[in-house]
């Protein structure tokens, strides 16, 4: 008789219950530091979009993003007052017209707050045809808190500011002032 069925049905299926709960489905999906093995661009980019799959209701558009490093000068002049969240230091744009996201230099693949700012300038690549936006600015904390997210899970936090998101997801115009 084997040691299991001295102990009976129950304590066979409690052992069962256990071994699945310590066994992840998918260790890709499970461990939050698989994007570390991306060895390519467009490796990392598909990790990120199956994240994104797993973690929003955003759908997955049929063409992937233009992606370019740029230089912080061109990023300024790029960069419109309108993201008050950033405070003038854009780590990356996302251009709907074009499709295209730029990553702001220096940018490394193996920094996860830098691998963050991909993540949220890809939920912009979605959003840009998942539904109206009353102002670009409300794309942003969805946005954010999908990057925080994602951060999270690696144990760490967006440096963020938070009022600044919320009052630009708030599509008020900045400059009322009383006659």
């Amino acid at each position: 008789m084997s040691p299991l069925h001295r102990f009976g049905a129950p304590v066979a299926c409690a052992l069962m219950t256990l071994a699945q709960t310590l066994t992840p489905a998918n260790a890709a999906e499970s461990d939050p530091l698989a994007w570390r093995e991306a060895g390519t661009l467009p490796a990392l980019v598909a990790h990120l979009e199956d994240w994104l799959d797993a973690n929003t209701d955003l759908p997955r558009r049929d063409s992937a993003p233009d992606i370019a490093l740029i230089g912080a000068a061109r990023a300024a002049s790029m960069h419109t007052s309108r993201h008050a969240s950033q405070e003038g230091h854009a780590r990356g744009l996302y251009d709907e017209e074009a499709g295209a996201i730029y990553l702001v230099r220096p940018w490394d693949a193996r920094n996860p707050y830098d691998v963050s700012v991909l993540l949220h300038e890809l939920a912009h690549h979605r959003q840009a045809e998942a539904g109206h936006w009353y102002c670009p600015g409300a794309q942003e904390l969805p946005a954010y808190r999908l990057q925080d997210e994602w951060l999270g899970a690696l144990g760490l936090a967006a440096d963020v500011n938070w009022v600044a998101v919320v009052l630009e997801a708030g599509c008020t115009p900045r400059d009322i002032h009383p006659d």
